[in-house]
């Protein structure tokens, strides 16, 4: 039954921005419960603020709901004081649009896009009354189930997931719903076997992992007949029509704009870039249906910004003919055009010009590193004069903000890498004073690089926290006295960050450990409590650096190993053996260089050179 009404609204004007919990958003969808067969409750562990803005679940959202015989709902984290609340009150987590406590639905759908979010996960769960361990529940219980960036490492939070998506999500979330009512009425061991069976589906609790007397892990596998191993990733071609019938949220999101998302995946084949490795290969969407897409969004929800994402927008090979179609096809609209992802090296003087046109606030770019010997050996070689004359371009053209991007820690990094970010930024800076005087602004970004799965730095250890703090005061003195806006990460949170994505199973006790600590929302600054993880971490009797620090050996068997992205771990070590001599990998789109990724999904993946066999 829907939660009392009465007692909802007399705790909502004692908490902040209660329009997070009352729902009806313009474009929500509300079906009968009681006639639709299987209910779902797509669930963001953050804030409506940030949770609303999250393509992901829009479009989880639009395809389940269009499905006759399946309700979608949303839920979103609430904030501490709203938690409190509801503690108090005895009032259990509820979806927005029926007002239903989460544990009346049949499946609870988690998007984890980063690791931080975890112990929020289990504060969601705990608010609805679901048990947290996945053995703990039965068929009474709804089914657990998490996709997202972070599941491509699910080892961290295999213990309170009862089943993972792995890849993109549009088809792999109509599997199992199919299957779940098919076994509706089966046991819980029955829906798992019947989830396991779907390509890309990944269940924990059919595996386990054996470990060396150091630590590391020994092996991982399947203690079920017919479990995979590895779980291949799911890969959706060609992409999905968007969706257009976007929420219109109650209050201030963290992007209040339309997105379409006009590529998927990456070519460049950066180093250090999780992403770029997991969500290969690359897949185009039309610029007719692009266009088609914004005409009925701006019909059906009245935003004012469209973002164009991708992990590389400048990189989508029409982005020219698509901006300046949009900017002319819809220039009485006002519309402002978002480029969120751009590289120096693919933007022009056109796009420039084309962008210019609409209302746009500013351009971000990501050099990553400010010298051409370490961008050659994270495998981003572009040149500084380019750059350069790239922000030249930007700013003479009208635009008065650039935001520049940076990490340090970098593999192979020296002290001279981390005072040429402070030169970079300061040449953009006299650059955009010279086009625009005092009104020029550079921000300048700093974060600390993290070794990911998956990647060709996953056998790299994390930089101290000692040696990061040092860097981070070095730029804070030379760009601040210029009056440039510069901001950094603390790194004990890095190291945080570092240990969960490389986190195994047992990492599982550690989290549920620093949970009942009382930690939750630890991307916020002002909520972390780094003090309780260190306690929980040696409460399981680990240690972070064990996890974070540590560099790996070449032979050494990873816990996420359990998931094959299609990238091959050989191809992977050569390209980390090639960073070691600086040596640069070109765009797969200019050559194919044997990723494995064409072996594993030769009709999606096209490459213009014959491709050699996955390795």
């Amino acid at each position: 039954m829907p939660i009392d009404l009465d007692r909802l609204e007399r705790i909502l004007p004692t908490v902040r921005k209660p329009g997070r919990y009352v729902g009806g958003e313009y474009n929500s969808v509300v079906k009968d419960w009681a006639s639709t067969p299987v209910h779902v409750c797509l669930a963001f562990p953050d804030i409506y603020d940030l949770g609303m803005s999250n393509l992901g679940i829009a479009i989880l959202y639009d395809i389940l709901n269009r499905l006759p015989d399946v309700l979608a709902e949303r839920v979103y984290l609430p904030w501490v004081d709203m938690i409190e609340t509801m503690r108090e009150h005895q009032i259990p987590l509820f979806s927005l649009e029926s007002r239903r406590p989460l544990r009346e639905f049949d499946v609870i759908g988690i998007s984890l896009p980063y690791e931080q979010l975890y112990t929020n996960v289990l504060e969601m769960l705990d608010l609805a009354d679901v048990p947290l361990a996945s053995r703990q529940r039965t068929a009474q219980d709804p089914l657990v189930v998490a996709g997202g960036h972070a599941t491509f490492n699910p080892e961290a939070m295999a213990d309170f997931i009862d089943a993972f998506i792995i890849g993109d999500g549009e088809e792999a979330i109509v599997d199992v719903v199919r299957a779940y009512r098919e076994t509706q009425d089966g046991s819980r061991e029955d829906q798992l076997h019947a989830l396991a069976r779907i390509p890309g589906i990944y269940v924990p609790r059919f595996y386990d992992a054996r470990y060396n007397a150091d630590g590391t892990v020994a092996a991982i596998e399947p203690n079920t007949p017919g479990a995979p191993m590895p779980v291949r990733k799911r890969v959706v071609s060609p992409l999905p029509q968007p969706p257009t019938r976007l929420l219109v949220p109650n209050v201030s999101v963290s992007h209040d704009r339309a997105a379409i998302e006009i590529q998927r995946g990456c070519t460049r084949g950066c180093r250090f870039c999780h992403a770029g490795m997991v969500v290969r290969p690359v897949r185009e969407r039309p610029v007719e249906e692009i266009l088609a897409a914004i005409a009925t969004i701006l019909r059906q929800t009245g935003f004012e910004e469209i973002g164009l994402l991708s992990l590389s927008s400048s990189d989508y090979s029409e982005i020219g003919r698509l901006v300046e179609t949009i900017t002319g096809q819809f220039c009485d609209e006002h519309l402002a055009i978002s480029l969120p992802a751009l590289r120096a090296d693919s933007f022009s003087v056109e796009l420039a010009e084309a962008v210019a046109q609409g209302r746009h606030t500013g351009f971000t770019f990501a050099p990553e590193a400010a010298t051409e010997r370490l961008r050659a050996v994270i495998n981003k070689p572009i040149p500084t004069d380019e750059m350069l004359d790239v922000a030249r371009d930007v700013f003479e053209r009208g635009m008065r903000t650039i935001k520049l991007y940076f990490m340090i820690g970098l593999p192979g990094e020296q002290m001279a890498d981390v005072e040429a970010i402070a030169d970079l930024s300061l040449d953009v800076w006299r650059i955009g004073r010279q086009a625009h005087g005092r009104k020029a602004q550079v921000n300048v970004s700093v974060n600390t690089f993290v070794p990911k799965p998956h990647t060709p730095f996953q056998w790299v250890g994390l930089e101290e926290t000692t040696s990061i703090r040092e860097k981070q005061a070095l730029l804070g003195r030379q760009l601040r006295k210029r009056g440039l806006k510069f901001s950094y990460n603390d790194p004990t949170v890095t190291l945080l960050e570092a240990a969960l994505s490389r986190g195994d199973r047992r990492m599982g006790s550690v989290i549920r450990s620093a949970w009942e600590k009382g930690t939750r929302f630890d991307a916020w600054h002002d909520q972390q409590d780094l003090n309780a993880w260190i306690e929980a971490f040696g409460q399981a009797g680990l240690d972070p650096g064990f996890y974070a620090y540590r560099q790996r050996s070449p032979d050494e068997v990873f816990p996420w190993e359990v998931i094959d992205v299609g990238v091959s771990k050989r191809f992977l070590e050569k390209e980390y053996r090639r960073s070691h001599q600086g040596e640069t990998t070109p765009d797969c789109r200019q050559r194919c260089h044997g990723c494995g990724i064409v072996s594993a999904y030769g009709d999606i993946c096209s490459p213009t050179w014959d491709c050699p066999p996955r390795e």
